[in-house]
Formats: structure tokens, sequence, C-alpha cells
């Protein structure tokens, strides 16, 4: 086991856009605090997400691979036994692994992302989880209260996979009746001020750590996850507007009721109020995250504990807000959902601290990267650390290997629910279709399925508001023959994947949640 391990702070900002950040050239100050971790750290300019939503990029991020490779697509589906993921690997490397989770669908649902954690805390859900750090009771009582605790958890864990399992209730809990009774009821967005100081303290204090044993970090917080509900200070700097008209109060507690309306695409654009509402108050929302995560590093640089500490800070997707008659981040590869910030602070590497990196990076390499960075990585690993730039630039020089790939497949259960509301959007924004996208150098290429091809230059249009495929139809060409590639090893992954699957088929609790999710007939 190599010496002198590094910490690892593995921190996701859950849908947090990238152009959101004052970093990475937003006019507005929302982000000061992570803008002065990135003066002293790597800030990766174009960072794309695996998937667009938080299982697929999640799955991707603790496995390094792509969503078709890994099959992590679904609110229902389960990580391959066969796959290990990176907490897996840690602690296999001798870490203590830990995890401080404010998503349900990360830390609740029993569907394999939690697994190498030592440690696994949940902010959300019906029964969120304490620090017992050290693993021991305190006294005979709390060995029990422990008990009763899990039984509980399990009971409650039950119940909230069945609604990720379950259109019926999945549909029901979208009712405007239930909503702010589950909102509340589950922490939905958790509690970011505590999962950090929780975080800091076992990386301060290290109670239940070995000595001289490293320690393995990951959190998620969810303070830019849609409802909004910011701080009133942050309202004042960033949303003033909410504050003083009454239509965008209205608009915006409808807005923050109707679950439905943050998964389905717009019959229409938003009227520039309602646009004007959502994004100050997403705004807001990051401004007021960003203030915790700066108390957070800089209690650990008080402590002493940055200078061998390994942190990396990025989002798993982005948010449309309106954008493309989006809302959420359900349907599209776009660049508001797939390009997201990625900044690496690296302790041993002192001489490109500040630098900005513009070349493409995919996130799914941050497994590979922290691997490499704790002495755990093969050498075919260590190849695909972001450590070394692998991607194809030009379009001379186009290897489908080294290409950055994104894929977006609607949750079946979000395209069951417009199924039954409004099907014509189905057709209108080919909601059933597969959407692959491939980057090479200043171009991405996207394909969806039937669709005709979209192709843009994301340097000089990031906003991808300018078609360019009837353009220049070589270029669409040559990438389009990466996307077939890649979809052919994708086809290939998925059969293995069927097989390693197929051995519990036949248990009667896994048929009938099969024929519960419409795969099986009676």
């Amino acid at each position: 086991m190599p010496s002198n391990q590094p910490d690892v702070i593995f921190l996701v900002l859950d849908t947090q856009r990238v152009d959101r950040l004052s970093c990475y050239g937003y006019e507005k100050p929302t982000s000061p605090h992570i803008d002065t971790f990135a003066e002293g750290a790597t800030r990766f300019k174009v960072a794309i997400a695996p998937g667009q939503w938080t299982i697929p990029s999640h799955a991707s991020m603790f496995t390094g691979l792509y969503p078709s490779q890994h099959q992590m697509q679904q609110s229902y589906s389960v990580m391959p036994p066969h796959l290990k993921t990176l907490a897996e690997r840690l602690q296999d490397g001798g870490y203590y692994t830990s995890a401080f989770c404010n998503n349900p669908l990360v830390g609740v649902i029993n569907n394999g992302l939690r697994r190498g954690f030592y440690s696994f805390l949940n902010y959300s859900g019906l029964l969120s989880s304490r620090p017992n750090q050290a693993g021991i009771p305190s006294s005979f009582l709390d060995k029990y209260r422990q008990l009763f605790k899990r039984i509980v958890a399990k009971a409650l864990n039950q119940v909230q996979d069945a609604f990720a399992r379950s259109d019926w209730l999945l549909s029901l809990s979208f009712t405007p009746l239930m909503v702010p009774l589950w909102q509340t009821a589950l922490s939905f967005k958790g509690n970011t001020r505590k999962s950090l100081d929780d975080a800091a303290q076992l990386l301060i204090e290290r109670k239940g750590v070995k000595a001289n044993q490293p320690v393995f970090t990951f959190i998620n917080l969810m303070g830019t996850h849609m409802p909004y509900h910011p701080p009133r200070e942050y309202i004042e700097k960033f949303a003033p507007n909410v504050l003083k008209d009454r239509d965008a109060q209205t608009y915006l507690r409808r807005f923050n009721s109707d679950v439905y309306g943050w998964l389905a695409p717009l019959m229409g654009a938003l009227g520039d109020q309602q646009k004007e509402t959502l994004d100050s108050m997403y705004d807001a929302e990051v401004a007021a995250q960003d203030v915790q995560v700066g108390h957070f590093l800089e209690q650990l640089k008080q402590a002493g504990r940055l200078e061998n500490t390994y942190v990396v800070v990025c989002a798993d997707h982005g948010e449309h807000l309106g954008e493309k008659q989006l809302i959420g981040h359900s349907l599209s590869i776009y660049n508001e959902l797939v390009q997201v910030p990625l900044i690496i602070h690296d302790p041993n590497d002192i001489i490109n601290r500040g630098t900005v990196r513009d070349d493409v990076v995919s996130t799914r390499c941050l497994f590979h990267t922290v691997l490499s960075a704790t002495g755990l990585a093969t050498p075919e690993e260590a190849e695909l650390s972001l450590e070394h730039s692998n991607t194809s630039k030009t379009l001379e020089e186009v290897d489908p290997e080294h290409c950055v790939y994104a894929e977006a497949i609607t949750p079946q259960n979000v395209l069951n629910l417009i199924q039954k509301r409004q099907p014509e959007l189905i057709s209108q924004h080919a909601c059933d279709q597969t959407r692959r996208a491939v980057w090479v150098g200043n171009h991405k290429l996207i394909e969806t399925a039937q669709n005709p091809p979209e192709l843009y230059d994301v340097q000089d249009d990031p906003n991808e508001s300018l078609d360019l495929s009837e353009i220049f139809p070589e270029m669409v060409e040559s990438l389009q023959d990466s996307l077939s590639a890649f979809s052919q090893d994708a086809d290939q992954h998925r059969a293995l994947y069927s097989q390693a699957r197929a051995t519990g088929f036949d248990d009667p609790e896994v048929r009938r949640r099969l024929k519960d999710l419409g795969y099986l007939e009676e």
C-alpha cells in the first residue's frame, strides 16, 4: 500500500450549472468562496457529465464507465455486482470511506451506490442518519436504540424504494396535496450545513479512524436543486424582484409545488417574468450554498487538514431553467445539463495551482483520477486520469476511444407520467428516444435516434443556438462514425449486463417488481 496517501474529498454540488458560478464567467457574484478555492486549484473549463441526471452520472463517477456500460440509467437500476466502486477500491486500499449525502437517489434507495462506504450518513429521507463515526454505541441503552433505528430505517427505505419503482405511487406523490408533505417529511434537499459540519468533524477529529489512516469523504449537496427556498438575505441580494412582485411570488409558489412541471417539457417558452424569477431564485440558492462550502473549506484550512487533502469539487449535472422549452434535468443533452463545473486541488501539484484547463474532459475519469492520486490505479487506469490529456483535439485526430461522450435516456417513470398527462409532448420533444453526444475540439454532435443530427461549435456558441449540421456535412459524418463505434460498444456492455442480472430473474420478489414496472405480463 502506498505511504503518505492524501485524504480525499469528493464534493458533488448536485444540479449546479457551470454558467452560474462567477469563477466560470458569470457576471453576478454568486460564488466568491468557490472562486477563492479555484484560485489555488486547477479549474476545468469544459467538463462533461456522462449522464444528464443523478443516478447515471454518479454511477459513472463511481465506476469510471459510461451509463450504457454500467447500465445505471433508471430509478430502479441496481449497480452490477461485478463492478467495484470507487469507495470499494479505496477501502481495499486502506482508506476509511465515509459519505455525507443529501440526495435520496444516492443515499436512500438501495441501488448499490452506497457500496464500499464504512460510514454512509443520509440527510434526506424519512429518517436521517446521525454520526456514529466510531461505530461503537456509548451505552447498553444506545445499543438497543441503534437496533430500533436500523429496523425503522429499513422499513422506511423499503417505502421509499417502492416510490422509486412504482409509477402509481410516484404519480400520487406529485399531486399538489402530497408535494408539500413529502418535501417536508423527506427533507428533500437534506441539510447542507449539518452534512458539511459532520464531514469537517470527521476529517479534523478523526474519531473511529485508525492512526495514520487516510480518509475518503464523499459529500453530495442539494442546495441548488428545486424547489427554491433560499434564505431571505440571498433573495434580497439576487432576487429582489420576487419580494416586490406578487405575480412572481404566485408563480414561484405554484412552481415549487408542481413536481411534474420539473420533469416535463414546456408547452411554450417561459414569459420574461417567469424566466427572471427562476433565474434569480436559482442564483440565490447558488450563493447560499457557496457560503456553506466556503465555511467547510475554511474549517479544514484552519485545522491544517487541506495541506494533505486531494479535493474534487464538481457537479453531477446542471439544470434547464426554461431554455429550449425545457425545465429540470430529465430529457436533454444540451450544455445546460451536461457541461458541469470541475475544480481539483492537488496538494502535491504546486506548479499548476490557479491554472485553467481548456481541453474537453469527462467526469467519469474522476474515478481514474482519484485512484491515480492515491496510488491505487492500475497502469491502464492511470492513463485515463485527468492528469493526462487523452481527448481528441481536432477532426484530423479523431480517435473514438479518446473522444468524450454523454448519454441521455429519459427515466422510465418520468416518461410514463408524460405519457399519461401530455402524450403529445413525447413526439414533439422526442422524449422516448436515446440521445448521445460526442465532443471533439470545439465541436459537439448530438444524435437523437431517428431525429436529424445537431452540430454546434460550443466555444463560439455555448448556448447551442446555431445548428451547423447542414453547413459542415463532412464533419457530421466523421463524428457520427465515432458515435457509431461508441454505440456498438454500448450494445456489447448491455448484453453482458443482461447476463449478469439473469441469475436472479426467477426470484419471486424480482418477478413481482418486474410485473409492477410493466416488464412482465401476468
